[in-house]
């Protein structure tokens, strides 16, 4: 509180309070928490260029700067190829999820059909059900239709995903039906209002949904560890893990790989910046 002093004209002074903007205060307070989330980043971007015996002295700049970690992590490992095994089974989820999930978003919001609002029901409380509790299941679904240690087996199972179905259906609940109403009227199907219609209303929506998804199947660890042990198919995450041994941790490696898989999503972040708040604020998410 800021306390001023007024003087009438009669001489007589008045005290007035002033209450201080909390502004500040939450302007100090989100530069704490930005601190406090880049610094970990930072940690890791700058510990990547420290020999192993370094890497673990506390230290925000490293003495001994080295590239042979980066050396190492492309020419003793196929890295590259687990970079490309991440990078390829994110984006074929991603377009698949949103190709099938928007179908299925647009029945469910304006297709008139028996049992509708149960079935919307029972994918909305698969969002109650984590995912260790499946994984077994899973397994023995994927064993036995043959999907183990195959692209398919990584990529079929992470296709489907309440969240994204949730969302497109509530974003297309408020989409106007003149629209619609007026495309039937000139003789469009519901395949064609869908695609002609619904699909470029659906941009900002779809562009935040492609990247949460293409970021949570990038970092994906459980599932593909899992259903792979062909070394052909290990992605970027199980690669970082394989330089952790039973007996020993060799975090210069580990740091310098986990620097190299994370410099795509920055780089994706900060370019798509922009485009993602205005999705995020455009598709209603809270």
């Amino acid at each position: 509180m800021v306390s001023d002093t007024l003087t009438t004209g009669d001489g007589t002074r008045t005290g007035r309070r002033r209450t201080r903007s909390p502004r500040a205060g939450l302007t100090a307070l989100a530069v704490v928490l930005s601190v406090i989330s880049v610094l970990p980043v930072l940690w890791m971007l700058t510990s990547s260029f420290k020999t192993r015996e370094t890497v673990t002295d506390g230290k925000l700049i490293p003495t001994d700067f080295t590239f042979d970690n980066f050396v190492y992590v492309f020419t003793e490992v196929p890295f590259a190829r687990y970079l490309w095994n991440s990078f390829f089974i994110s984006a074929v989820i991603t377009i698949a999820a949103l190709f099938f999930h928007s179908m299925a978003a647009y029945a469910l919001a304006r297709l008139r059909f028996p049992g509708r609002e149960k079935l919307f029901g029972v994918i909305f409380a698969t969002l109650l059900v984590t995912a260790p509790v499946v994984l077994i299941p899973l397994f023995m679904v994927a064993r036995e239709l043959g999907l183990l240690d195959s692209y398919a087996g990584l990529i079929i199972p992470a296709v489907f995903n309440a969240f994204g179905i949730f969302l497109l259906r509530q974003f297309y609940l408020g989409l106007p039906k003149e629209l619609e109403e007026a495309a039937v009227i000139d003789g469009c199907g519901h395949w064609r209002v869908y695609w002609n219609i619904v699909l470029p209303m659906s941009r900002p929506i779809l562009s935040a949904l492609a990247i949460f998804f293409f970021l949570a199947n990038w970092n994906a660890f459980v599932w593909p560890l899992v259903a792979t042990s062909d070394q052909d198919l290990t992605v970027v995450q199980l690669g970082i893990a394989s330089f952790q041994t039973q007996y020993t941790s060799n975090w210069n490696y580990i740091l310098a790989a986990a620097t190299v898989a994370a410099l795509p999503m920055l780089i994706l972040f900060f370019v798509f910046q922009r485009q993602i708040v205005e999705s995020v604020k455009t598709s209603g998410i809270k």
